[in-house]
């Protein structure tokens, strides 16, 4: 089971306050009767008021409130799988995730710009498998190859410059630890989506593009920052402190390094594209997978969950209408059997 809108169960905050209310109401009536006159007199003198029915009609409330809060969170429930067949190609993103990614030369910073590529990327796809690797001084896998777009946006969020110790910007091990991603005996079409300042970066990634090349895999190479380039701030609860410096203590100004990512792209036959505008990017990026031969996936078996959302609501109307006909004085027969021992 899960719950597609969890923000309403707040709501529920809301009983309590119904139960105060109520209880400030009950004893601002209390009050005014004993003001009127003696209890016992007042109580003669009405002799039809129920104490049990405003606590019922009370509880009425609240459940139908209930009813109406689940009704809008909207539980789901599995009840029911299908076999669904895929058609699409193999795509991974390999995020640089070193500290120059910091640098706020691209708005917010090029790590967070990032992000919004490929967020976007992946709202623009249709059945394609995705799969997250960072890197650095070295490379991390981050999501295997999966076609839950969802989770891939949660990890993507969640990467940032301190998940990876080692620095420098290591693009031959995101592309060798990429490859891996594949299955070789797959004819799916297999896409690398390298992004990246392209600085600092180590030797043999072009060597690395021609041997992703053999394996069938292209490569392309998104550049994020300026060529102008940028410091690197360094900051403690969102307020710079300092700025990154090198060993002779001079302020670090990291730089868009084209040349380097347009190489990698060209060993694969791919392309590159500069990542500073993204509505160019995600162009780019969709003219080159219509491009792509599409080819099936292995048959998935999925969880077709169904909303449950209608009886909760159908529950709390019909709760509030049995609340409408509902008085607050003795019902007769009640009255009789005296179940509350309100005949005194």
């Amino acid at each position: 089971m899960e719950l597609d809108e969890k923000k309403y169960l707040y709501l529920l905050f809301i009983l309590p306050i119904v139960v105060l209310v109520f209880l400030i109401n009950l004893y601002w009536k209390r009050r005014k009767q004993r003001e009127f006159g003696d209890l016992e007199l007042v109580k003669k003198l009405s002799p039809e008021s129920s104490v049990f029915k405003p606590v019922l009609k009370l509880v009425l409330l609240l459940l139908a409130l209930v009813g109406i809060i689940f009704g809008l969170v909207n539980p789901k429930i599995g009840t029911k799988m299908e076999t669904v067949k895929r058609e699409g190609i193999d795509i991974v993103f390999a995020m640089d995730v070193s500290k120059s990614m910091l640098a706020e030369d691209v708005a917010p910073n090029r790590l967070e710009k990032s992000k919004q590529i490929v967020s976007q990327i992946i709202n623009q796809l249709g059945s394609d498998r995705i799969g997250i690797v960072a890197y650095a001084g070295s490379a991390f896998p981050v999501l295997p190859i999966t076609t839950d777009y969802s989770v891939a946006k949660m990890f993507l969020q969640s990467m940032n410059t301190e998940m990876v110790s080692s620095q420098g910007t290591s693009l031959d091990e995101a592309i060798k630890l990429s490859s891996t991603y594949f299955d070789d005996k797959s004819k799916t079409s297999k896409l690398l989506i390298l992004i990246s300042d392209g600085e600092d970066h180590s030797e043999g990634a072009e060597s690395a593009a021609e041997e992703a090349n053999k394996l069938g895999m292209k490569i392309i190479t998104v550049g994020i920052g300026t060529e102008k380039g940028g410091t690197i701030p360094l900051k403690k609860n969102g307020i710079v402190e300092s700025f990154q410096r090198d060993n002779n203590n001079q302020v670090v100004i990291t730089k868009l390094n084209q040349a380097g990512l347009i190489a990698i792209a060209k060993a694969t036959k791919g392309g590159y594209v500069n990542g500073n505008n993204t509505k160019e990017v995600l162009e780019y990026i969709k003219n080159t997978l219509d491009k792509i031969q599409k080819t099936e996936f292995e048959a998935t078996e999925m969880a077709d969950f169904q909303s449950q959302f209608q009886w909760f609501l159908g529950f709390a109307f019909i709760l509030l209408f049995v609340d409408i006909f509902l008085l607050e004085r003795k019902t007769s027969w009640v009255n009789k059997l005296n179940l509350f021992n309100e005949n005194k």
